[in-house]
């Protein structure tokens, strides 16, 4: 479904990422980690037409996006849910949920019911602003937002991070969910060592711009894990 070739990229004369290669499964949660500052978020950037690669390739059902605009990588049938996790803060929740809807590829203009079976949250606060929600609320709009319009693939950058306990275990439960139906992949950057060995059907692991190490089980060695993952 995704396939990343030698890419190499980074910001003005400064490269982050060098020479990775990277592959996601039709219907895979392949997790994504490495400590802070390795480049996992550059390199999700660069998947999603943020960042212009230097060089490699980045191919999605057998398209070759290289050179294509986040827009066209969007409505291609890729989602994406930054760290920070950006909704449109002056916008209500149904008008961020709509944005997202504008990546469909069929032209959709109804949210789809299953966005509120998901995020019950988000229909009782459907007219409040995205700026007034709790953080944890924002971060399920950001989500739910990717969602709206049925992606195929879908990028997470840190989805966890700076979140309540109570929301984290939501979230969790979403993408445990997304796994068991199989119908979406997931690209998820993960700090949690244990959510991301429990949920990865497949691991990379950043280290210094480039994957130090990769694996088809959850399993990490306690020498991969104290040279590559702890602090």
């Amino acid at each position: 479904m995704l396939k990343l070739q030698g890419i190499e990229s980074g910001y003005g004369e400064s490269m982050v990422i060098r020479n990775v290669n990277l592959e996601v499964r039709p219907g895979q949660i392949v997790c994504l980690m490495g400590r802070n500052g390795v480049g996992k978020s550059t390199l999700m950037k660069s998947i999603m037409g943020l960042i212009k690669p230097r060089s490699g390739s980045i191919h999605y059902m057998d398209a070759d996006l290289t050179s294509s605009s986040p827009d066209r990588r969007a409505k291609s049938g890729i989602g994406y849910v930054p760290q920070g996790r950006e909704i449109f803060p002056q916008l209500t929740v149904e008008e961020n949920l709509l944005l997202g809807l504008e990546a469909s590829s069929d032209r959709r203009k109804k949210l789809p019911d299953t966005i509120f079976d998901t995020f019950p949250v988000l229909r009782q606060m459907l007219h409040r602003k995205g700026g007034d929600l709790s953080g944890g609320q924002q971060q399920q709009l950001a989500i739910a937002r990717a969602l709206a319009p049925g992606p195929q693939l879908l990028l997470l950058d840190e989805p966890m991070e700076g979140i309540q306990p109570s929301i984290v275990m939501e979230i969790e439960a979403i993408i445990e969910t997304i796994k068991r139906n199989r119908e979406i992949a997931v690209l998820l950057v993960e700090q949690s060592l244990e959510f991301a060995t429990s949920i990865a059907d497949y691991y990379y692991v950043l280290d210094r711009g480039t994957i130090a190490a990769e694996g088809k089980d959850a399993l990490l060695s306690e020498d991969l894990v104290r040279k590559h993952l702890t602090v």
